[in-house]
C-alpha cells in the first residue's frame, strides 16, 4: 500500500458493493430495446462507459437510443428506465441485485475506519438496496444523485464527504473512469475495481490505472489485503 493510511473509506455502490449486471445494466438494455427494437450488448454498454461522461445510466440509455436513430424525449427515456428498474414500488429489476462484500468484511472495516458512500443512484434506490443487504452497517454520510449539483465525474460528492471529516484521509473505491476522475479532481486517492469476467475488463483496468488509481482490485473483497 502506498500513501497515507485511510481514515475514511468512501464506496461507490454499483460494481463495487452491488453486482448490477442484472439490474441497472439490464435496465439499460431493455430501455434501449423498447425504443429501438435492438437489444445492445453488455460489451457495447461498457465501451460507452469506458469513454467517460456516462456515469448516469439515463444518459447512457438516451445516447444509445439516439445513436440508433430513434428520437424519444429524455423524459420518456427516464420514465421507461425507471419503470423497468424500479417498478411500481421497488419490485422491478432492482430485486435482481446481488451483494458483493463477503460476510463480515464491512463490519471489520467499520471497526477501524469510517465508511461512507458516494453514488450516482437516486437516494431511494440506494437506501432500498442498503436495507436489503447492509442493515447495521453505518455508511455516513450517504451522498446520492439528488445531493449534488454536479454529478460524477465532478468531485462535488467527494468534496462534501471530505468536508464532513476535516483533516482526515479519504480513499474512494469505484469501478469507472468517471469515479477515477471525480477522485482526482477532489485530490482523493482512488482504488479501482475491475472484476474478472467484466465486459472489457482489461481495458477498464488500464484506463483506471491511467486515470491515477493507486491499485486496481478484482473485488472489494481484496481491500483488506491492500490495507494491510
Amino acid at each position: 500500500m502506498s500513501g497515507p493510511v485511510p481514515e475514511v473509506l468512501v464506496f461507490d455502490m454499483d460494481g463495487v458493493l452491488v453486482d448490477v449486471s442484472r439490474s441497472y445494466r439490464e435496465a439499460i438494455r431493455r430501455t434501449v430495446e423498447r425504443f429501438t427494437g435492438r437489444l445492445p450488448s453488455h460489451d457495447e454498454i461498457q465501451a460507452l462507459k469506458n469513454r467517460g461522461g456516462m456515469n448516469n445510466d439515463w444518459d447512457l440509455s438516451f445516447a444509445l437510443i439516439r445513436q440508433s436513430g430513434a428520437a424519444p424525449s429524455y423524459e420518456e427515456v427516464v420514465e421507461e428506465f425507471q419503470r423497468i428498474f424500479w417498478g411500481r414500488d421497488g419490485d422491478g429489476l432492482i430485486l435482481e441485485e446481488r451483494w458483493i462484500p463477503q460476510p463480515g468484511l464491512l463490519e471489520r472495516l467499520a471497526a477501524r475506519r469510517r465508511l461512507a458512500i458516494f453514488t450516482g443512484r437516486l437516494r431511494q434506490e440506494a437506501e432500498h438496496t442498503l436495507r436489503r443487504f447492509a442493515q447495521g452497517i453505518g455508511f455516513d454520510p450517504l451522498v446520492a444523485h439528488e445531493d449534488v449539483e454536479r454529478t460524477k465525474p465532478a468531485p462535488d460528492g467527494l468534496l462534501r464527504i471530505a468536508a464532513a471529516f476535516p483533516g482526515r484521509t479519504l480513499w474512494y473505491l469505484g469501478d469507472s473512469v468517471d469515479d477515477a476522475r471525480s477522485a482526482r479532481s477532489a485530490s482523493v486517492p482512488f482504488v479501482g475495481i475491475a472484476p474478472p469476467g467484466h465486459p472489457r475488463r482489461e481495458e477498464l483496468a488500464r484506463l483506471l490505472e491511467a486515470e491515477g488509481a493507486m491499485a486496481v482490485l478484482a473485488s472489494v473483497n481484496q481491500l483488506e489485503e491492500l490495507l494491510g
